[in-house]
């Protein structure tokens, strides 16, 4: 990845402070100068935009005139009335509008301490004075509700749409030099001196302060989708940190003052500003390019909202023009090269062939799997195929919109537009779904908090982060009525891609980075592990891999933590003498290789997963049973005979799990499963595998619904769960007796009284016989027996 900077037109003739986007294709910028500006997206100068604050002041000036002309001739004096104000612009704001491509409205702050709403055709609508000295930073928040305020005098407040005051929020006794909202608009982050400080608007929530810098911090970005936070400062640094203070990276010594600093809108990456110098920066601190334009000090960064380019503020009056060059992007045995912004490269590395793709508008984001690549532009998606990439199916988007998130899988693709929302496609660009719920924030979503199969997706709920909302992929349909419940905030979830639709799994990180994982019909979460930096799906098989505690880790088999919980550790490979470090990302993982991108940038790429986890997969799915023993046999690996003990389990197979747990050395289990053989009731086996998988309740639920009442109550019996044993009997009327004499012999052999009042309750109302007792229990085993006999032909 490159920067190129494509324009430094020196047009404001004194220091350009602030340069803010109207969609993507117009740019104002504002100065010293007194100026507001225009520009196009390619960076050429329009013209002077219409600048009614400078008539405002010439009114404002000719009545202080006016009255000090008239108190001179009534005390007949002299009286210079030559004054002239100035205003110097410090920031411009445009509204945040969804569903247009810009917006008529703009704040623009000044160093007299007033701001100014503002019409595009330069009307001022409304002057508002803010504050004591200079209005250094200036920021809408996100759905345009409130306007935040910080400047010379330390303090920060908080404005109305319509310019009213609603509150001071804090007071400082330095200036504060930059501000940033919270991505849920509840919170603002300011510069303190040396520190940052995170204020919550709600009076009773305390806040936040720490050291951030040893100079004085000057800039500051919170971003809305990934919830860090960059920093830049006097001390020739930036930094990230999280949304506690936590800090993630620390940039090494710049050559000089780091001014400004800016997410781009996407989350993937952050650009910072110095003196005659732009970098842009991965999401966690690595450098992607510098790039030294002749700007002087770059005071402000604005990004275009589909993040493909930016603009830069020069201290000497350049506004400076820059996009991303060199995006890369492989799968398989092809490399995806983005060269400029209307051109991509596909080059195949088995055959050397290249093939150029040509667009008539930017490049917004592309993704690449399952041999499909799917472009996105300003105005167009289009659906390439590796069969054929001369004639794509192209799918219109909607206008002024941009995309925010691609997934992709085996059979469909989505597309997250920030003003159409999720939008279902086939491969061959047929719509399939738009799934839609209350509170759905597109322009918020990411890559991690939205994942794709074939048939179901899951989104976390923005207005509710520790929820799951889970939609049918085909129609669009809500699958549950109620979402998925984690106890914890969720950060990144990923829905596995080769398993049928009832047994579809989730796997999620939380805030306190435990990785667990639930089926999606119900809140079943299971822990799989903890520290964990980032998670991924195999694109070929049912199997997980992970960044844990800095160390690279794979489950062949994560369905076994429902299966048989006590082998998990059996079915993990983690690989050794490999340090990967923190927040390393999984890029791919595909086959039996992974690649990883460590925190300085650097990639490694892994090809020790076994292969033959993946082939087990294949076996099982097709219910192979011998085949995958022999497969078992010949690799004489334990971590595969784990893999089909668990397998054999979960698809009810009792010669194959007999097999695989002897060889595991699980002997108490191969005991078991040879009880289980003995079973005459299929539904009483099944129970009983529910009961190897440590679900009670669902064994109980199996019985119940086959009649089988008295194993029921044994089952519970067994498990020394008397009460829930009573609990049947009484209500289904039948064995109350058995469950009291039974009863009666376990506490006898333990040499104890009865304290139970329920037991002690029906003891005294229920007579029973112990002969008539055992021999009710042979009836019932023998009627057990009898059950799935078949009945003899006349």
């Amino acid at each position: 990845m490159k920067i190129e900077i494509y324009n430094e037109d020196i047009r404001h003739t004194d220091i350009v402070n602030s340069v803010g986007w109207i969609g993507n294709n117009e740019l104002y910028s504002c100065g010293d100068d007194q100026k507001i500006l225009q520009w196009s997206g390619e960076g050429e100068f329009i013209n002077e935009a219409p600048n009614g604050i400078l008539d405002l002041n010439d009114q404002t000036t000719k009545s202080i005139n006016s009255s000090l002309n008239k108190l001179s001739s009534i005390s007949k004096q002299k009286s210079n009335t030559n004054l002239k104000k100035k205003v110097y612009f410090t920031s411009i704001q445009w509204f945040p509008i969804k569903g247009k491509a810009g917006t008529e409205i703009y704040a623009i702050s000044s160093t007299d301490g007033n701001f100014y709403l503002c019409s595009k055709n330069g009307r001022v609508e409304k002057m508002v004075e803010a504050h004591y000295g200079a209005l250094l930073s200036m920021k809408w928040n996100y759905d345009g509700s409130a306007l935040a305020t910080a400047g010379e005098d330390g303090q920060l407040k908080i404005w109305s749409r319509s310019g009213m005051l609603r509150s001071v929020l804090i007071q400082l006794s330095n200036p504060i030099y930059s501000i940033s909202w919270s991505p849920d608009n509840d919170k603002l982050i300011m510069t303190n001196e040396k520190n940052l400080l995170i204020k919550p608007l709600q009076p009773s929530q305390k806040h936040i302060q720490w050291k951030a810098h040893d100079g004085v911090v000057l800039s500051i970005e919170w971003c809305s989708v990934n919830n860090l936070i960059i920093s830049g400062g006097e001390d020739k640094k930036y930094k990230v940190w999280d949304s506690y203070g936590r800090q993630i990276y620390s940039s090494g010594f710049n050559d000089q003052v780091i001014t400004s600093v800016s997410w781009s809108p996407s989350g993937e990456m952050f650009a910072v500003g110095s003196f005659n110098s732009i970098r842009v920066c991965d999401k966690l601190g690595w450098s992607y390019g510098l790039a030294q334009p002749n700007s002087g000090s770059i005071l402000d960064i604005a990004w275009t909202p589909d993040s493909t380019q930016f603009a830069c503020a020069g201290g000497n009056g350049a506004v400076c023009f820059g996009f991303i060059t060199e995006r890369r992007m492989e799968w398989k045995n092809y490399e995806i090269i983005i060269p400029e912004q209307t051109k991509i490269i596909v080059h195949d590395i088995l055959t050397g062939t290249k093939e150029q793709l040509d667009f008539r508008d930017h490049v917004i984001k592309a993704s690449i799997r399952f041999g499909y690549l799917i472009v996105a532009t300003s105005s167009q998606c289009y659906i390439y195929s590796e069969k054929n990439w001369n004639t794509p199916s192209i799918i219109d988007l909607s206008n002024n919109g941009r995309v925010v998130v691609i997934q992709q899988s085996q059979n469909y693709f989505s597309i997250v537009d920030n003003l159409t929302g999720i939008q279902v496609y086939n491969y061959e660009g047929r719509h399939q779904s738009s799934p839609k719920y209350q509170g759905l924030r597109p322009e918020f979503v990411t890559s991690q908090t939205f994942s794709l199969s074939d048939d179901t997706i899951a989104i976390i709920d923005k207005t509710d982060e520790k929820s799951i909302i889970i939609f049918e992929t085909s129609t669009g349909r809500l699958i549950n009525k109620e979402p998925l419940r984690h106890h914890q905030e969720i950060l990144e979830i990923g829905l596995n891609l080769h398993e049928s639709s009832y047994q579809r799994q989730l796997v999620i990180i939380d805030k306190n980075r435990d990785m667990y994982i639930t089926p999606i019909n119900k809140s079943l979460f299971k822990k799989l592990g903890s520290m964990v930096d980032s998670l991924l799906w195999n694109d070929e098989s049912n199997t997980l891999a992970a960044i844990m505690d800095g160390k690279f880790v794979v489950w062949y088999y994560p369905n076994v933590v429902f299966v048989d919980e006590e082998i998990t550790h059996l079915t993990r490979f983690e690989k050794e003498g490999v340090n990967v470090g923190k927040n390393a990302q999984l890029i791919k993982f595909i086959g039996s290789e992974a690649t990883i991108r460590k925190s300085d940038g650097s990639l490694i790429i892994l090809s020790d997963v076994s292969p033959y986890p993946a082939l087990l997969h294949e076996l099982v799915k097709k219910k192979q049973w011998e085949e995958a023993i022999r497969l078992c046999r010949f690799a004489k690996l334990e971590v595969l005979w784990a893999c089909l003990a668990a397998m054999a389990v979960a698809g009810h197979d009792l010669n194959t799990a007999e097999v695989a747990y002897a060889l595991i050395n699980e002997v108490v289990k191969v005991e078991y499963i040879c009880y289980i053989k003995e079973i005459p009731t299929v539904e009483g086996r099944n129970a009983e595998f529910a009961l190897l998988r440590h679900q009670p309740y669902e064994a109980e639920k199996i019985l119940l619904s086959a009649s089988l009442k008295f194993r029921a109550i044994k089952m519970w019996i067994d498990l020394y769960n008397w009460d829930r044993a009573l609990d049947i009997a009484v209500k289904y009327k039948t064995n109350v007796d058995t469950v009291l004499y039974l009863r009666s012999q376990y506490l006898e052999k333990c040499k104890k009284k009865e304290t139970n009042k329920r037991f002690l309750q029906y003891a005294n109302q229920v007579q029973y016989n112990p002969e008539t007792v055992l021999k009710k229990i042979e009836q019932e085993m023998e009627r057990e027996k009898g059950i799935n006999k078949p009945v003899a032909a006349n």
